[in-house]
């Protein structure tokens, strides 16, 4: 999670992207909380790739790891030069069983990981994988090839950003291979070639499957992505309203989250609206957006938006992504 996230513009320049919160928590919390539950035993470490994004930030991470009983560690990648370079910045913890994912993506998953195959890919069809990584499948539905963001069809197995490997080290020492050799593709030192590299020396790769993958990448996406989860916790029967909130003659049209101390008056909130801790909502219809911690919406009418941490929303209807602490005042 080392990237600018600059097409998350503004929510970005004041946190990292897998800060953003989707229901409430921050993406990337979602995402090892998504992760400790399928692997079917304890997470010993979490390690965050980052860029230089402060203490506070770094402190929020090691919260998170800490959150699902594992240890946090903090790497950095200061130049952006490829998945296979992110993930050998924190090679001092590639050892032993471990997942590696991207902190942008979420997904929805009924299974537990099986730790008996020496590498599991997680994929999805899509109508369009030239943006992709995708991967080839033989007759016992082993990968047989991993090809980075084909121009030309070959596959609509997209690789979402999940992996699991089941030797850390064997996996170290062929991604160090790329550096060491000054392997690219495109430019960049790619998680794929090493993958590539370790098929073509006898291991065995698998797809997984996830029942639907979420992508962060930007405003809409993310916006959908919010929608998805909220209904997913509706179905596992989360309480998402906070005890704290105060809502007066007020209509919340479920699935929502509503965060402690948040403040709703006169106004029809949802469906798929996460509104943080601390916000309030007076005189207004909400629907399909995400509302940061404090901000203020008053007399509007917003949907398909995201609106930052302190920032204040009034009049007029709007589909729209304010950073933090700006107003739009109509």
């Amino acid at each position: 999670m080392a990237g600018m996230g600059k097409r998350m513009r503004p929510h970005t320049l004041t946190v990292p992207k897998p800060l953003i919160p989707i229901a409430g928590k921050p993406i990337v919390q979602r995402l090892v909380e998504d992760i400790a539950k399928v692997c079917g035993e304890a997470v010993d470490e979490v390690a965050f790739i980052i860029g230089r994004f402060g203490e506070t930030v770094e402190k929020s991470l090691i919260a998170i790891a800490e959150s699902v009983g594992a240890k946090g560690t903090i790497v950095y990648q200061d130049e952006p030069l490829g998945t296979a370079h992110a993930i050998l910045c924190a090679k001092e913890s590639l050892s032993g069983p471990l997942v590696v994912a991207f902190a942008d993506t979420l997904f929805k998953a009924d299974f537990t990981l099986d730790s008996s195959v020496p590498g599991t890919i997680w994929v999805q069809r899509v109508e369009d994988p030239r943006p992709f990584g995708v991967v080839k499948l033989n007759e016992q539905g082993q990968i047989t090839e991993f090809v980075e963001k084909p121009q030309e069809f070959v596959s609509d197995l997209a690789i979402i950003g999940i992996y699991y490997f089941q030797d850390g080290e064997y996996l170290r020492s062929e991604l160090q291979y790329l550096l060491d050799n000054d392997i690219k593709d495109k430019g960049e030192y790619q998680l794929t070639n090493a993958l590539e590299n370790m098929k073509n020396k006898g291991t065995v790769f698998v797809p997984g499957q996830v029942t639907e993958w979420l992508d962060c990448g930007n405003k809409d996406a993310t916006v959908f992505t919010n929608q998805r989860y909220l209904e997913y916790l509706k179905e596992r029967g989360e309480e998402l309203v906070a005890k704290s909130a105060k809502i007066t003659n007020s209509v919340l049209l479920e699935p929502v989250y509503i965060g402690e101390n948040a403040v709703i008056t006169d106004s029809v909130v949802g469906p798929h609206v996460s509104l943080g801790d601390g916000a309030t909502v007076t005189d207004s219809r909400l629907s399909n957006s995400i509302v940061q911690q404090s901000a203020v919406v008053k007399s509007a009418v917003i949907t398909n938006s995201m609106v930052g941490n302190h920032a204040t929303v009034s009049g007029q209807p709007h589909d729209l992504s304010l950073g933090d602490y700006n107003q739009l005042k109509v």
